[in-house]
């Protein structure tokens, strides 16, 4: 593709300012470059089960609030490229944006999956030295799909296995029952580490398998690798952060003998003393907190050299340096559905960090070749489910992606689902961050549907609720998402809705950012009037109807074809000059 074909295909990038005579042109540069120093760190982070090559769009709209506002990881779009000014390349444009996504997308093709990631990864370990290279995998790796539901996870511990991941922590991989979960850490050949997750008391006394009674750690919580040959290796300690929320944003029913939190002080008590006992050269935190609680995190707990972080999905180009009374943290996000790699060199000498150089590497499987053992693997995973996977629903004549702070077209198209099948006058559909996204014209395959409902929890409901109950949903949700304090937010972005709409202020007091909730005929929705609303994934008790992708899957069927367009969006107040938003 030549520059006259990029700037056509990206005018709004140049709009907001980004300059295509700087812009490096060859898209290949990014899997050629040289190591730099004497130790490689190696991150991914949230696949959510993605063993195949996909499409996935950014967001256009990643609200930051408090301190968080205008700064990394919230700018979206041109904003981003403003920031990045002429660090990206085309391709590196269309991955880290939703710039002119689609067409894009139809240029560049799809992203991801494993048996391109082991090649690249395997070109990064070559490239630097095995030996002097540490893969590590934050967590969402064994949920996100139809496979992954079906084995309960087991097919993505063979893939992470044969990818080679040294160390890992956890989320979604908590969703399923602790037995499940601890069966799949034991057959998990690297290391599960997470320093915020104990046993309860009453578990304790009852005996549940933990990996120190004494601590009440269910699982390790740091590991200590050594890099490096010769008579002068580097002592890497990779402390674990497991996602502090898990029995709010999941269901505790799946893991009772378990508690979790951020941990900001037994996190600095283990830092001192792994720098005490493990004299190590780097500490690093293998975080699954969400990117604003890292930021915050880093700048309150001295000795952490970089937070690799996931949860978020953010993919961020850069590593931000973070001061704290210690010195300064590094801190990166690697994105999700396998899009990215994140790489880490680092000159570490006379017992500390020297200097750095961090890229996030999109991985475009047209510029990869499969490995051959992977992907052997991968269709040995998918040979007895190949009929159900492969079942076309559908075909959309829209863009349908989840991704953003609010509804994005494939929630929408749920929600009409669930409003239609259970006739119901409103629907409500968790905020996910996980999903791929499809390209108009193509097929909704039960596979592409799974993508966006696979997990444990998918029952659905329909039952009457007051005006004043669906907004305390609302503002409930909106308090998580946009509290000033990242520490109060506890996991993933608006619920979504069908059948109504309504305006949202992010910067209001908590229990007033949600007004002028309408119905889609644009009747006021009164406090003391009843509904019929549908929904799915309850945390609480389990509800009792079918599962949502069979409800949707009926939708689908029914109608051969669908046009979302442009996702329904709140009516956004108090927002002004806010990056997070695509202007």
């Amino acid at each position: 593709m030549d520059r006259r074909e990029f700037v056509q295909l990206l005018a709004i990038a140049a709009a907001g300012g980004f300059s295509f005579d700087r812009a490096r042109a060859s898209s290949c540069a990014p899997y050629d470059a040289k190591a730099f120093g004497n130790v490689r760190l190696l991150h991914i982070t949230d696949t959510h089960a993605q063993l195949t090559p996909i499409y996935f769009r950014e967001p256009s709209v990643n609200i930051g609030v408090g301190e968080a506002r205008n700064r990394l990881p919230h700018l979206v779009g041109r904003n981003l490229l403003d920031h990045l000014s002429c660090q990206s390349s085309p391709r590196e444009i269309h991955a880290y944006t939703n710039l002119e996504f689609v067409e894009a997308a139809e240029k560049f093709g799809r992203v991801g999956g494993y048996a391109h990631l082991k090649t690249l990864i395997d070109r990064l370990r070559e490239e630097a030295g095995a030996e002097r290279t540490l893969l590590m995998d934050g967590g969402d790796t064994w949920q996100g799909s139809g496979t992954a539901l079906w084995t309960r996870g087991q097919d993505m511990v063979r893939a992470t296995n044969l990818l080679g991941v040294d160390v890992m922590t956890g989320h979604w991989e908590f969703t399923y029952r602790e037995d499940e979960t601890l069966s799949n850490v034991d057959a998990f050949d690297g290391d599960f580490v997470a320093q915020n997750v104990f046993a309860t008391e009453d578990a304790l006394f009852e005996g549940v398998p933990v990996h120190d009674e004494d601590s009440g750690h269910v699982f390790p919580p740091y590991v200590v690798k050594t890099l490096g040959p010769g008579t002068q290796p580097v002592r890497v300690a990779v402390i674990g952060q497991a996602f502090p929320y898990t029995p709010i944003a999941n269901p505790r029913r799946f893991i009772p003998n378990w508690s979790f939190g951020i941990r900001e002080s037994e996190l600095a008590e283990q830092v001192e003393a792994v720098r005490e006992a493990e004299k190590p050269d780097l500490v690093v935190l293998l975080s699954h907190n969400g990117m604003d609680v890292d930021l915050k995190l880093a700048s309150r707990v001295p000795g952490i050299d970089i937070i690799f972080g996931g949860h978020t999905h953010d993919g961020v180009p850069v590593a931000l340096p973070v001061k704290n009374s210690g010195g300064r943290c590094l801190v990166t996000n690697a994105g999700s559905n396998g899009k990215f790699v994140g790489v880490m060199d680092l000159d570490v000498s006379a017992g500390s960090l020297q200097d750095f150089r961090y890229r996030l590497l999109p991985v475009f499987a047209d510029q990869l070749p499969a490995d051959a053992e992977m992907q052997k693997l991968i269709e040995d995973i998918r040979a007895p489910y190949s009929e159900q996977l492969g079942e076309t629903l559908a075909r959309t004549a829209s863009l349908l992606y989840r991704r953003g702070n609010f509804n994005g077209s494939f929630d929408q198209l749920i929600c009409q689902g669930l409003t239609e099948v259970l006739d119901a006058q409103i629907a409500l559909s968790p905020g996910f961050r996980w999903g791929t996204s499809i390209l108009p014209g193509q097929d909704i395959t039960m596979e592409r549907l799974l993508d966006q409902t696979a997990m444990t929890y998918p029952e659905t409901y329909v039952r009457d609720m007051s005006g004043e109950e669906l907004k305390v949903i609302l503002e409930s949700v909106a308090d998580n998402l946009f509290h000033p304090d990242p520490y109060l937010q506890q996991g993933g972005d608006m619920v979504r809705v069908g059948g109504m709409n309504y305006t949202c202020e992010p910067l209001a007091a908590s229990g007033q950012r949600i007004s002028e909730m309408r119905l889609n005929d644009g009747t006021l929705i009164q406090a003391d009037k009843s509904y019929r609303v549908a929904g799915w994934a309850t945390v609480g008790s389990q509800a009792p109807g079918r599962p949502v992708f069979e409800v949707v899957a009926d939708y689908l069927r029914d109608r051969k074809s669908v046009n979302i367009g442009e996702a329904q969006q709140p009516r956004i107040v108090g927002l002004k000059d806010n990056k997070g938003l695509v202007a």
